[in-house]
């Protein structure tokens, strides 16, 4: 069996570095509480992914978070308004200041509903030299009017991906989400409830792991060779 290649990989050197374990784990650490955005995909008043989502928030609350839950009414279509629309402009604030998200969703007609999907659309892949999403960490939910599915939350990881977020491997389905809470709005105990505790926990830890590694996490060599290859062509472009 013949040996391996032994010369180097053809990179740039100087821009090809390993990831390296202290700044995976950084000394100095963040002490604020972690901040979450909860986003939910209906305008009922009886909204079973609002109640969900609200009943999340109270959990993250519990575990030490800081929570924001962002109401899409009034929300326009994703490029059916100037980007300076009240709205747009709330969410994309909120998008910047959280370090974690939890995206709920109502199954309808076997796919997300169209409300959390304007939302997402809403948020960009970056806003100048910031990026709203990338590195932060994503749970999903739905809820169900019939038998459990996981159509809604499969299609959310399939968003979470493209948006360059860190979704945690759980995730919480709720089937028949009518008889799921009482008169008062709030999730009776059961075992859909459970889930949920899991999936919060699950989310509070991965960010706590996460969030101060994010820059290094999010560090990438055709991102360094863009902006190096850039930066050359502006200086050459001044010395003409």
């Amino acid at each position: 069996m013949s040996e391996p290649h032994s010369s180097l990989p053809n990179v740039d050197a100087a821009l090809f570095t390993a990831p390296r374990i202290d700044r995976l784990l950084p000394t100095s650490r963040a002490s604020h509480p972690p901040r979450f955005l909860l986003l939910y995909g209906s305008l009922r008043e009886r909204s079973y992914s609002r109640l969900l989502s609200e009943e999340a928030a109270r959990l993250l609350q519990a575990m030490g978070g800081e929570t924001r839950l962002f109401d899409p009414t009034g929300l326009p279509l994703p490029d059916g308004a100037p980007e300076s629309h009240a709205k747009v402009v709330e969410l994309r604030e909120l998008a910047a200041w959280c370090e974690g998200m939890v995206w709920c969703s109502p199954e309808r007609h076997g796919a997300m509903s169209a409300i959390l999907k304007a939302q997402i659309d809403w948020i960009p892949l970056s806003l100048g030299a910031v990026r709203p999403t990338q590195g932060k960490t994503l749970a999903v939910m739905q809820v169900s009017g019939g038998s459990q599915s996981f159509n809604a939350v499969n299609q959310l990881r399939v968003l979470g991906r493209w948006m360059r977020m860190l979704t945690i491997p759980n995730q919480s389905s709720v089937a028949k989400a009518f008889l799921e809470f009482d008169e008062a709005g709030r999730m009776k105990p059961s075992a859909y409830y459970d889930r949920v505790v899991d999936v919060m926990e699950e989310l509070i830890k991965f960010t706590l792991l996460t969030r101060d590694a994010t820059p290094h996490l999010v560090d990438r060599y055709s991102e360094r060779k863009e902006t190096a290859e850039a930066l050359s062509q502006r200086v050459n472009q001044r010395s003409i």
